[in-house]
């Protein structure tokens, strides 16, 4: 799995989500630790329910978005 704060890896067309071993994109409002912080309490409880291999994530510090 991939994670990583380059929004390129959103772009479906270029790095189709079933062919990857999953992506999770973070989008904290800045790289500020605090900020980065927030985005991965946002995403631990969903990596226990939900599979990412195959799929793309976008984490902000609202929600979590997984498109399949």
């Amino acid at each position: 799995m991939l994670v990583t704060l380059d929004k390129d890896f959103t772009d479906v067309r270029a790095y189709p989500p079933a062919e990857h071993a999953g992506m999770i994109v973070l989008r904290p409002r800045d790289q500020r630790v605090a900020s980065l912080t927030e985005v991965v309490r946002r995403l631990l409880p969903v990596l226990d329910a939900e599979p990412v291999a195959g799929h793309l994530w976008v984490v902000d510090e609202r929600r979590v978005r997984i498109r399949r």
